[in-house]
């Protein structure tokens, strides 16, 4: 083939030559020129037909090279967090770890005698009644997690953590989340064991909120329907500047019932006003428990199982878990919990605030059904200029990223950042009067409001440092009998609330 086209191209240049000698005189060359320039026409040629063949060769190569590096596996480690991809993407694992370490001062009035110190825990606890009256100094693990999360065929998205749990009163290890979701429709879809987002307090990472635990109205909240290890089916879905999310939840993996109970978490929120450097958030949420976990057996004879539900928290601290205001047992048909939610941002200041109606039916009764609320706002400033990050995946806002991580040699100290809280929960119900008896269905659980005051140091994106002050107000009164504890339970309409001021410090490192 090759010999023909070198014949085949010798001939056109003897051609053409020919033709241009004929053309004029003044041109003309002999046989021999002819020849000689043909000559070098060829070795140029051959020379050029060199040149394509090496490069067809280094093309193919890299070809070979580039189709090589799509396929290959890599593995980044970006923020102290390993992850590995495929190289089409398809795939990906990336491994999370949280460990937060907390420590405490609690300052309150000298622990006296049962019989004269009224200071009370929750119902029906002699621990916690001891507690109350000297909560423990001391320092505990928050939390210890580590998993892993990625996608799988493109479509698909995990997570896999593990609690290894606190110390001091907190629970054991345990599955913090396991779940599976199918992304490729706008609308995804997520089931498994996990935690819906149930408000705006919430929708921050437990590494990045404004304090250390969320305001006690948000969490007492979040437990009934929602929280950590929490079995659930959702569906998620966001745009520009709206967020909708559903779930149906059952128990956590930590609970064990007769009849699991059936609940439901739902929320929206908008982004109305936004500019470059500045936003406002607007949402509402819904918390319900549809269906109590049964607490036995369901004899229809005996008017079916008792369905209980119980409302109580902790004063934003967990270094000691007693819990200061508390509703007790409430048998009840369920839960209707609705939340409103505002947030704000301009550069590095941050405003949020959200209101919380709670309402329980009774099961099986003449009494009224009791009533509950709670509120919160709070408030942010970046001292050293970054602002807070505001992620519409779950409409919240997350802390913010360090521009100078620390680096003393570069004379850098990473973020500072100052907050202000002031929450109130208030688990009263017909409460009445001090001194005076419970009216009929009266709920004497308390009412809790704290003023928190806190610096958060952010020396880089994976190590904070958070430092904060509580006053702590407990207004609430005995409901008398045997309510806590039978031979400690003081006289109807007696305060068993407290004052008292908390300081704490935690660390944290998280990937």
């Amino acid at each position: 083939m090759m010999t023909t086209q070198k014949t085949t191209l010798r001939t056109a240049l003897i051609a053409g030559v020919s033709a241009l000698t004929m053309a004029g005189a003044a041109n003309a060359q002999t046989p021999q020129d002819a020849e000689a320039r043909i000559a070098a026409l060829e070795a140029q040629l051959a020379a050029l037909s060199g040149q394509i063949a090496d490069l067809k060769a280094a093309t193919a190569a890299n070809v070979k090279d580039v189709r090589a590096a799509q396929s290959a596996t890599t593995i980044s480690l970006a923020n102290a967090r390993p992850t590995i991809t495929t190289g089409d993407g398809a795939f990906t694992a990336s491994f999370r770890g949280i460990f937060q370490a907390d420590a405490a001062i609690y300052d309150q009035r000298d622990a006296g005698p049962l019989a004269t110190d009224f200071r009370r825990g929750s119902f029906g606890d002699a621990t916690e009644n001891d507690r109350a009256r000297d909560l423990g100094d001391g320092a505990n693990i928050r939390r210890a997690r580590f998993g892993i999360e990625g996608k799988a065929f493109g479509a698909f998205d995990y997570n896999m953590i593990y609690d290894f749990g606190g110390s001091g009163t907190e629970e054991a290890g345990k599955i913090s989340s396991a779940w599976v979701q199918y992304s490729g429709y706008p609308v995804k879809i997520r089931a498994g064991i996990y935690a819906p987002v149930t408000s705006l307090e919430d929708a921050a990472n437990n590494t990045g909120s404004l304090f250390v635990e969320r305001a006690s109205v948000a969490e007492t909240v979040r437990g009934l329907a929602g929280g950590d290890g929490r079995a659930a089916i959702g569906l998620l879905a966001n745009g520009e500047r709206w967020n909708a999310s559903a779930a149906l939840t059952g128990n956590t993996v930590t609970t064990q019932t007769f009849d699991e109970q059936v609940g439901f978490v739902g929320r929206v929120a908008y982004v109305p006003f936004k500019g470059l450097d500045w936003l406002v958030h607007v949402g509402a949420n819904a918390n319900l428990i549809l269906d109590p976990a049964a607490s036995g057996p369901d004899v229809a004879s005996a008017g079916g199982a008792v369905t209980n539900v119980r409302l109580r928290d902790r004063p934003e601290l967990r270094v000691d878990g007693t819990r200061l205001i508390d509703t007790g047992n409430i048998d009840a048909d369920g839960i209707n919990v609705l939340g409103l939610e505002f947030g704000a941002q301009h550069k590095n200041l941050y405003v949020q605030a959200e209101y919380f109606n709670i309402d329980v039916e009774r099961r099986n009764s003449a009494l009224p059904d009791p009533e509950f609320d709670g509120w919160y706002v709070q408030g942010g400033w970046t001292i050293t200029g970054e602002p807070r990050r505001y992620n519409i995946a779950t409409a919240g806002f997350d802390a913010p990223r360090a521009a100078k991580p620390f680096d003393p040699k570069k004379g850098q100290w990473g973020a500072l950042e100052l907050g202000l809280r002031y929450s109130n929960l208030d688990l009263n119900y017909r409460s009445g009067g001090p001194g005076n008896p419970a009216l009929p269905g009266a709920i004497r659980g308390g009412e809790q409001n704290i003023v928190s005051i806190g610096l958060n140091w952010y020396l880089n994106n994976i190590v904070t440092v958070s430092g904060t002050y509580r006053n702590v107000e407990v207004r609430r009164l005995s409901q008398g009998g045997t309510a806590f504890v039978a031979g400690s339970t003081p006289a109807a309409g007696t305060q068993v609330g407290q004052d008292l001021d908390i300081w704490s410090l935690r660390t944290q490192y998280a990937f």
